[in-house]
């Protein structure tokens, strides 16, 4: 039985040269993460850095999006509920670790919409090729929650703070080309050519000297490594900030496709 039988909502398809396509399976609902997904996510990559069949990883998203984000289901039962919240902490920290620790080169093809839980494996991977008219963002602070799942340990160092405090603050999208212009995503291609795209990285990768491939990812993610503090903090903040009254009204906002009214910015 393969270590990736088990799954549900991601879905895996061997390829030549150890190539491992892992596709991020829930199009009815682009792609966005509920409490099964997020966990799944969470332990993927230990089950591809112990299978010495994956050289290399390639993640997708089925559909027209890689990721809509944490269901708003997922949101609404975590709001207020200190436990949910608790376990939450422990696994979209182990999430960001994990992707960081995985022995394995990780390509993100981002062929859609890429915010949120979906946006830690889009921009934590090694190599990340967005099509030009993606929308990538990290929309936590209009949800009324800290940004906390990956974006403090990452943003800064791909984009500089100036962007990253910009993008972060004000929770607007970028394109795929913008990104690839600031130096959010290696390569900005059509749409039409994403996936391809990522899988000749990883064919090069895959076909390349294993251990050198694998020295270098793992000295150049000290860089996160170093940053784990200023991530940890700001995972601790995200949950914070669900135990607040924001976050409700940020859910409600989404749902009734309206501007949010957050409590902490009304008149006292």
């Amino acid at each position: 039985m393969s270590r990736f039988d088990g799954y549900e909502q991601l879905t895996f398809s061997r390829r030549e040269n150890g190539v491992l396509l892992v596709t991020l399976d829930r199009p009815e609902k682009y792609n966005a993460a509920d409490e099964t997904m997020h966990t799944e996510l969470t332990r993927v990559w230990n089950d591809i850095s112990d299978d010495p069949e994956v050289r290399v990883a390639v993640v997708t998203g089925a559909g027209e999006a890689f990721c809509a984000g944490g269901d708003l289901g997922m949101v609404e039962r975590m709001a207020g509920d200190y436990d949910r919240v608790s376990h939450m902490l422990r696994e979209m920290s182990d999430l960001v670790y994990n992707i960081v620790n995985c022995d394995k080169p990780i390509v993100s093809a981002i062929n859609g919409v890429a915010v949120g839980a979906g946006t830690v494996a889009a921009l934590l991977a090694d190599v990340a090729i967005a099509a030009e008219d993606a929308r990538i963002g990290d929309g936590h602070v209009r949800l009324g929650v800290a940004a906390g799942d990956h974006a403090a340990i990452i943003w800064p160092l791909l984009a500089g703070m100036a962007k990253a405090r910009y993008y972060l603050l004000t929770g607007e999208m970028i394109t795929g080309a913008e990104a690839e212009r600031i130096g959010m995503v290696a390569k900005a291609v059509p749409r039409d050519r994403v996936l391809d795209e990522a899988l000749r990285v990883a064919d090069v990768l895959a076909t390349g000297s294993q251990q050198a491939i694998r020295l270098t990812k793992r000295s150049l993610n000290n860089w996160l490594r170093t940053a784990g503090p200023i991530f940890d903090q700001s995972a601790a903040y995200e949950m914070l900030t669900f135990l607040g009254p924001d976050v409700l009204e940020g859910v409600a906002a989404l749902r009734e496709k309206r501007a949010p009214k957050f409590p902490s910015a009304m008149p006292s």
